[in-house]
């Protein structure tokens, strides 16, 4: 009997399915609404868990490339030899767009409009009242105070704030030489503040404010936002569409790992701080790179409803199709 009830107990632990494994991320605050959605959506239909932490872009390369978490996500795109020198692979999950969020008394969601010179300056301590000259200029018939503008920036290691700081940079050859872009810089001017909830929670706080973040947590959190100047002149608002517009006419090369940027686009549509976000996992961690894909995998066939509801833009599809060959490759 003994040898029967071994011979049982060892049948059904066989047959048994293997117990779902979590999947742990960690990184970019950019896209944590959308990461949040899908995570909660994926593991409703498949029992399979994505614990996502949103840290900060820099923080999502450190930890993904010291392999303590399954993927790491980042908003500041890694150059090829970079990646081969970190034994990591790269691809884009999703598509949004930077928003500069302020808080002026009687300014409305897109009340103010700005530029990419007037946004450097102000960051550079240039440009201190709303009432300036340069922003009057742009805003003919709108009142503005003449209290000193309050810039909040990211304190943290921040993709957000490498997008920006590029986006400044093309803006502004002061910026560019005095300051530079990156995930971290040496702000002249201003508070910090960490992660994009941070920073959006610091502008809601404080009158006659500015900061910077991702799209979705301002539409989310009803923040006013300016509408921007875009390469083309024309005066464009945040939206689907011109996150869209500014994605039209890229080429997307797995060759380079998928290395691009999306800031100043072409086109009269194209909002002008555009930008992807990007997953990174390890070449020798071969259960996180069936594990990650797998849940990216079913983001890219059954995600694009979220991703449109939160003010993101999905990936073309025949991005996705390019990109699971890209995995394909090193699985």
């Amino acid at each position: 009997m003994s040898r029967l009830i071994a011979f049982l107990l060892t049948t059904s632990l066989l047959a048994a399915p293997a117990l779902a494994r979590d999947i742990t991320g960690a990184g970019a605050s950019f896209p944590y609404p959308i990461y949040s959605s899908w995570a909660y959506s994926y593991e409703k239909e498949t029992g399979e868990k994505v614990n996502y932490q949103s840290i900060g872009s820099g923080g999502g390369v450190k930890q993904v490339t010291e392999g303590t978490v399954d993927f790491g996500a980042s908003d500041d795109p890694t150059a090829s030899a970079d990646l081969a020198t970190a034994n990591l692979i790269q691809f884009p999950a999703v598509l949004g767009g930077v928003v500069a969020i302020v808080n002026i008394d009687g300014v409305a969601a897109g009340g103010i409009v700005l530029n990419g010179e007037i946004l450097a300056d102000i960051f550079l301590g240039k440009i201190k009242t709303w009432n300036d000259p340069a922003i009057l200029a742009l805003n003919q018939g709108l009142t503005l105070p003449a209290d000193p503008i309050n810039p909040v920036y990211r304190s943290d290691s921040s993709g957000t704030s490498a997008i920006f700081t590029n986006y400044l940079s093309l803006m502004s050859s002061e910026w560019k030489n005095s300051v530079g872009a990156g995930k971290s810089v040496n702000w002249p001017v201003g508070v910090g503040s960490k992660g994009n909830d941070g920073v959006a929670g610091s502008v809601r706080r404080v009158k006659n404010s500015i900061g910077y973040v991702e799209f979705a947590y301002a539409y989310e959190n009803k923040i006013a936002w300016a509408n921007l100047v875009n390469k083309a002149q024309k005066i464009v608002a945040p939206s689907i569409e011109t996150f869209s517009a500014a994605a039209n006419n890229v080429t997307w090369d797995k060759s380079q790992d998928y290395f691009l940027w999306l800031v100043d686009a072409a086109g009269d549509n194209s909002w002008p701080i555009a930008a992807a976000t990007f997953i990174l996992i390890r070449k020798d961690n071969k259960d996180a790179i069936a594990n990650v894909t797998k849940f990216f995998d079913w983001c890219f066939q059954k995600g694009d409803a979220d991703a449109i509801g939160l003010q993101y833009v999905p990936l073309p599809a025949s991005l996705k199709d390019d990109i699971r060959g890209h995995w394909a490759s090193f699985k």
